[in-house]
């Protein structure tokens, strides 16, 4: 664990409490029904969670990456449906519009999201774009005032309950970022979508049917949307780690508790070798990841390039989130699969943080690129 300061130790007292307190308990239920988490996404917005890394100037708490990181994983190994919706909201939307917005534009958007008033959203991901989005078809044809949107977006977090989307689409120009609100006409939202795992953390198709978007919208430079949006994934990939830390964690946690109390043939199953050497490599794998983690968001603090080490996090904790929780369930058995000992969910939860983002495939890509820069 990294060295904190006294102030960064309080935020993560409060974040470790309010995460058991008020999101362990109501996670299995969540997940169970599929219900958005409204009422813990407000009591996090009251906290001034949902706003972390966004200067207090625009509503937010002002607080470091490694502080942002060491929480979601907090949050994560309470409540991983929560982690990633407060992941998206800060990490990309607040992020892009921190760093690109116009001082008009954060007054009346980044304000209430880092608030947590508002709840944000990030359509970059189309049927026929996910891996290349450079390919994304989505259009905005320049129109007297704006520019109409036609098109759709895949795999939207927190598509239909958001308030706010940033929109990458196609125009003369090239690819350019817009801010739409979800109210405005023409735009409309697909049934949630029946996944694996974070249930709760609704996942929809975005629709775009002739959606204007007022020129005062435009997020940036026109033609730039691609750059902005993968400035913003690097630094969503830093929270994907810390999520996949925080899974890691809590299976671990469960599956170490269960082998200090699990009897057979006459003693705790830690004390078999096939036991302890697996509770071992998931400690060992656990910490190399958080220091991943670290690294990336310490070098993102310090103004510094960190495409590298955010890909690499990425990619080596989602990979031991996957691999610790499917050794949690192992440890407990039959008692593994079954809900009440939530390593299952764990376990399903982990697996899209292989994939979305950017998945373990394109980190490798990305990783190989950066070392010859």
């Amino acid at each position: 664990m990294a060295i904190l300061t006294t102030d960064q130790k309080l935020v993560l007292d409060m974040v470790r409490m309010v995460s058991r307190e008020v999101l362990w308990a109501m996670a299995p239920a969540y997940d169970q029904s599929g219900e958005y988490p409204w009422p813990q996404l407000r009591q996090l917005g009251q906290l001034g969670l949902l706003g972390m890394t966004t200067p207090e100037a625009w509503g937010g708490a002002g607080l470091d990456s490694v502080t942002w990181a060491l929480a979601l994983e907090e949050i994560a190994a309470a409540d991983p449906s929560v982690a990633v919706i407060l992941s998206v909201t800060s990490g990309l939307p607040q992020y892009m519009l921190n760093r690109f917005g116009t001082e008009a534009q954060k007054k009346k958007y980044l304000v209430p999201l880092a608030k947590g008033e508002w709840i944000g959203a990030f359509c970059l991901t189309e049927p026929h774009a996910g891996s290349d989005p450079a390919s994304l078809r989505l259009m905005a044809r320049k129109v007297p005032g704006g520019w109409v949107l036609e098109g759709q977006k895949s795999w939207v977090t927190s598509g239909g309950q958001a308030q706010v989307y940033v929109v990458m689409a196609r125009g003369e120009s090239g690819i350019s970022s817009f801010i739409v609100e979800k109210d405005w006409p023409g735009l409309s939202f697909g049934p949630p979508e029946h996944k694996m795992g974070l249930h709760a953390a609704h996942t929809c198709e975005v629709r775009f049917d002739g959606v204007f978007v007022p020129q005062e919208n435009l997020l940036g430079q026109e033609g730039r949307g691609l750059a902005q949006a993968l400035a913003g994934l690097d630094s969503g990939r830093i929270g994907i780690a810390a999520q996949a830390v925080g899974m890691a964690r809590a299976a671990f946690e469960i599956a170490k508790a269960y082998a200090d109390t699990r009897f057979q043939f006459g003693q705790k199953i830690r004390e078999f070798q096939g036991v302890s050497f697996k509770l071992a490599e998931m400690h060992t794998q656990i910490a190399a990841a958080r220091a991943l983690v670290l690294e990336a968001a310490n070098k993102k603090d310090r103004g510094e390039r960190y495409t590298l080490e955010a890909s690499t996090a990425k990619l080596f904790a989602s990979d031991t989130a996957v691999r610790v929780t499917r050794e949690a369930v192992q440890v407990l058995g039959g008692y593994g699969y079954h809900r009440e000992y939530r390593v299952e969910r764990y376990y399903r939860d982990a697996k899209i943080t292989e994939i979305y983002e950017g998945t373990s495939e394109i980190q490798k890509l990305v990783i190989a690129r950066e070392l010859y820069r």
